[in-house]
C-alpha cells in the first residue's frame, strides 16, 4: 500500500461552507473525514444545530466524544450533505477509489442518500486515471472470502485478506476485505461490473459516476472540482 498522505485540514475547514444550521450531515471515515468532524464540532460548540450520520463505528465514537448529535439513517428521509475522503480521484471524471479505511459499504450508502457529496483529498491523490495508487479494496462475506480471492485472480487481480495487526480485519458489517493489487485502469466500469458479479462480493471500492464535489488541498491552496448536480 501507499503511504498515508498529509491530512487535508484546510479542505476540511472549507467543507464547512456546505453545511447549514439544522441540516443532517453524513460523516465519512478516515483521516480527512476525521479532520472535518473536528472542524464541525467547533461549530456545534459555537451553537450550530446539526445531526450527523456516521459511516463507521470509529466516526460515531469520535463524533460522540466531540459532542456532535447523531441520528440513525433509518429514521430520516435524506441527508443534506455528506463529507468524506477518498483514496484516489480521477480528473476530470471525478470517479473515485475508496475503502482503505474499511468503511466502503456504509460510505456508499450514506453518499447515495445525500443531496450533496463532498470529497476531501490532498493533491497527491488526484490523477488522470484510477489505479495509480495501487490498491482496490473489495468487501466480501467471510464465508466466500477464499472463493472471492480465486475469482478475483481469474480477473487478473491478486488480492490479500486484510488483517488488523494480526487478526483478520472485520468491517462494521461483519465482513472481510480483500485488498487487490491494481495498476492504472483502462476500463474501471467494466472491472467494477466483473467484480460485483462475483457471488459473495458485498462492495467494491470503485465509486463511479456519483457526481461528487471534490475539494483538493495543494499546500495552502484549495481547488474545487465538480459541481452539485445530484
Amino acid at each position: 500500500m501507499k503511504r498515508n498522505s498529509p491530512t487535508p485540514e484546510l479542505a476540511a475547514a472549507r467543507a464547512l461552507e456546505f453545511v447549514a444550521d439544522g441540516q443532517v450531515v453524513g460523516l465519512g471515515s478516515g483521516r480527512a473525514a476525521a479532520a472535518f468532524v473536528h472542524a464541525l464540532a467547533e461549530r456545534v460548540r459555537a451553537g450550530m444545530h446539526i445531526r450527523g450520520v456516521p459511516t463507521s463505528g470509529r466516526t460515531a465514537a469520535l463524533a460522540k466524544e466531540l459532542g456532535i448529535p447523531l441520528v440513525d439513517l433509518g429514521t430520516i428521509d435524506t441527508i443534506d450533505v455528506a463529507i468524506d475522503g477518498a483514496d484516489e480521484v480521477a480528473e476530470p471524471t471525478l470517479d473515485l477509489v475508496k475503502g482503505l479505511g474499511g468503511a466502503l459499504l456504509r460510505e456508499r450508502v450514506v453518499a447515495a442518500s445525500a443531496r450533496q457529496w463532498v470529497i476531501l483529498v490532498g493533491v497527491d491523490k488526484v490523477s488522470p486515471v484510477l489505479g495509480t495508487r495501487g490498491v482496490l479494496p473489495v468487501e466480501v462475506v467471510p464465508f466466500a472470502a477464499t472463493f472471492c480471492h480465486r475469482k478475483l485472480a481469474e480477473l487478473g487481480l491478486q488480492s490479500e485478506l486484510r488483517r488488523a495487526n494480526g487478526p483478520v480485519y472485520v468491517t462494521d458489517n461483519g465482513n472481510n476485505i480483500l485488498d487487490c493489487q491494481i495498476g492504472p485502469l483502462a476500463d474501471p466500469a467494466e472491472l467494477n461490473r466483473s467484480i460485483r458479479a462475483i457471488p459473495g462480493v458485498v462492495e467494491a471500492g470503485l465509486f463511479l459516476g456519483m457526481k461528487p464535489i471534490v475539494l483538493v488541498q495543494d499546500g495552502q491552496m484549495i481547488r474545487r472540482l465538480g459541481y452539485s448536480d445530484r
